[in-house]
């Protein structure tokens, strides 16, 4: 049996507290799967394609799957500041959605797996492709996922699975000792906040390591698969370890204060936050786990994948004495003040007439608006039925599909995924859509448009371009009742986290990005090099953002632009420390501000000690953080997923051998 489907299987028999999983869903998937194996999909299109039709039972058969009726439920999974929606199924099919949220996980089950068989039914995909995104209907279906919270885009959000896992609290200072003489923090305080923890103890066996999991910007929950088929998982079963996820202090439910006010967030710092990771590995208690994990006797490994990469290099660095070892993947170790580079992976990698034909409509949006024909400006904007948005709005909103480092609603080149149940082909369905050359005339005709303001020049795919803002993003983005104002401006008035002091991720990350990380949304600026981003767009942009969602309060105000240096400090992309292992992907966005950047030193590994030590590994058109996702089956891996897991084993066997002779004093 085939990975995916055991994992799907597994899953089935495993859940039992989902009760919206029928055992008829496994058995219809596993005759899809083996039907689907064929070249041919004739036989699956039988069905007509009728957006209206009602939604179906929960007992489903073949056929009524596979009609695109299910497309009226949404499909959208809650995924950053915003409402993020999968479009997949709705795109292909050219059913417009009906619902603007998931009622309940029947219906996530349902539209999630009709977002993948629609794309069958049309015939676009390759045998080889039709089994990977099978596989996360699979994934699906058999009750592995439900939703998330609502986390900003930069993080690592994902669908979190029902609870498992019994959460444990820490009494975790509010301000670390080490802190009281620093002016930043004043008024100080002794107090301590609940912070919440899971532990996995499956594998564990006495004198085993703990593998310490930094959860990131966005619940312990939604980490939860990292100690079931993860990383996590993987070294866990080959080391006899003991799991963990720690919830990063202002994520989640482990928020020092009941609102986060300017005053309330001066503890959300990256010194504060690594240093409740020393702490814990500390003070934590494990209830049922025999043998003694202390540091001093136990090595503590960490991992953690973007932010969380770079707090477990910055945890490393600062706190040897008591943690291990730590593998940073794609950890964005590096702040800078805009993130110009974050589109260069479509450039370098995406399809390229798709590509080529965004950078031209650009660059003649970006000449509308150095004209200041403020009616050019106005025709142009509402070519995409965007006409009251501000300039730099309607900017950052025709970017979306792409996406960017801050907000937005889509799935895009970082949700791509080696593995299919995290996987979004969005980004190449919007590509399909842009270049579609069978579009009809009166979307083709739009191409000629705007010619007169540019020299007569058509603006190729115009129409395309504007046709998918109008009647996919649009719809599948927007409330009934929203204005396109209230959908897309960024205002106090449209922003939940800019306009409200209450407990919130995309807050809490907003606040990161604004004192001291950086990376704001902004376009190359006096470069002859292309863009998909226009011009205009630059730092200050998002810094608006800041001052309008964190006012002065009476002991803390935001700085004018982030404090790169309290960030940049631990080394930026070139930090180093013993037993920190650097790991990154080839194509991922944010690669620039990691490890592996272009921008870094070039490094050799001296010697075998030096390979462990300090290692580093970067992934052939791998992704970010793509080394996190896994299956039980290492084996039945892709080979260059596959080949890093089996890497990242052989290092932690030898930090474990480094701690056990360093104990025995050899």
């Amino acid at each position: 049996m085939p990975a995916d489907i055991f994992i799907a299987k597994r899953n089935f028999h495993t859940n039992k507290h989902d009760k919206h999983t029928p055992a008829s869903i496994y058995t219809l998937a596993l005759v899809l799967y083996h039907g689907m194996r064929t070249t041919r999909c004739d036989f699956i299109r039988h069905t007509p394609l009728q957006c209206d039709d009602p939604p179906p039972p929960v007992s489903l058969h073949a056929s009524s799957v596979l009609a695109c009726g299910l497309s009226r439920l949404s499909s959208a999974t809650l995924r950053h500041r915003r409402k993020r929606y999968r479009m997949a199924g709705r795109i292909v099919c050219g059913c417009l959605p009906r619902l603007n949220h998931v009622e309940n996980r029947t219906q996530l089950h349902f539209a999630t797996l009709n977002d993948h068989l629609c794309m069958y039914s049309h015939c676009r995909l390759t045998p080889a492709m039709q089994k990977s995104q099978l596989a996360a209907a699979l994934l699906h279906i058999a009750g592995a996922y439900g939703t998330s919270d609502s986390t900003p885009s930069r993080l690592e959000s994902r669908q979190a699975r029902p609870s498992t896992y019994a959460a444990h609290t820490i009494d975790q200072p509010i301000d670390h000792a080490q802190f009281h003489n620093d002016c930043k923090y004043e008024p100080h305080t002794n107090a301590t906040f609940k912070q919440r923890y899971f532990f996995d103890d499956t594998y564990y066996q006495a004198g085993g390591p703990v593998f310490l999991y930094i959860g990131g910007e966005t619940s312990g929950e939604s980490r939860f698969s990292n100690l079931e088929t993860g990383i996590i998982q993987i070294r866990m079963n080959a080391t006899n370890g003991l799991g963990i996820i720690l919830e990063n202090r202002y994520y989640g439910e482990s928020y020092p204060y009941n609102s986060s006010t300017t005053d309330e967030l001066r503890f959300l710092t990256t010194d504060q936050t690594i240093a409740d990771n020393e702490y814990f590995a500390k003070h934590a208690v494990f209830p049922g786990v025999n043998g003694s994990l202390s540091p001093a006797d136990t090595p503590w490994i960490l991992y953690g994948g973007s932010l969380a990469g770079a707090q477990t290099a910055f945890s490393l660095k600062t706190y040897p004495g008591t943690l291990w070892g730590g593998i940073a993947s794609s950890g964005t170790s590096l702040a800078t003040l805009g993130a110009e580079t974050w589109f260069d992976p479509y450039q370098k990698f995406g399809p390229q007439d798709c590509i080529g034909s965004l950078n031209a409509i650009v660059d003649k949006i970006d000449e509308v608006f150095e004209s200041g024909n403020v009616a050019h400006i106005a025709h142009m904007k509402s070519i995409f039925g965007l006409q009251d948005l501000t300039n730099l709005d309607f900017a950052q909103a025709i970017a979306y599909p792409l996406g960017n480092p801050g907000n937005y609603p889509t799935s895009t080149w970082q949700e791509l995924n080696w593995h299919p149940a995290y996987s979004s082909d969005d980004i190449f369905l919007f590509c399909t859509n842009i270049t579609n050359a069978n579009a009809p005339e009166n979307i083709t005709s739009t191409d000629y448009t705007l010619a007169p303001y540019t020299r007569n020049e058509t603006w190729t795919n115009l129409g395309n371009y504007a046709n998918y803002i109008k009647s996919y993003l649009t719809p599948a983005t927007c409330e009934a009742n929203q204005t396109i104002i209230d959908c897309y401006a960024i205002t106090p008035n449209t922003t939940s986290y800019i306009g409200s002091s209450a407990n919130n991720a995309g807050r809490s990350y907003l606040y990161s990005t604004c004192t001291e990380q950086g990376a704001y949304l902004a376009a190359r600026q006096n470069s002859t090099q292309p863009s998909l981003l226009s011009r205009i767009v630059t730092p200050a942009y998002q810094q608006q953002w800041c001052t309008w969602a964190f006012p002065a309060g009476t002991h803390n105000k935001i700085p004018s632009t982030p404090d790169l240096d309290a960030y940049n400090k631990f080394g930026g992309n070139s930090v180093i420390a013993d037993r920190l292992a650097h790991i990154d992907g080839e194509q991922d966005v944010w690669l620039p501000l990691c490890y592996h950047a272009d921008s870094a030193p070039k490094r050799f590994t001296r010697n075998a000690t030096d390979a462990y030590l300090h290692p580093q590994l970067l992934i052939t058109g791998g992704g970010h953080h793509w080394d996190s996702y896994g299956i039980l089956d290492v084996e039945a891996e892709p080979s260059f997923i596959r080949e890093a897991h089996h890497w990242e084993i052989r290092v932690v066997k030898k930090w474990i051998e480094m701690f056990d002779d360093q104990k025995k004093g050899t």
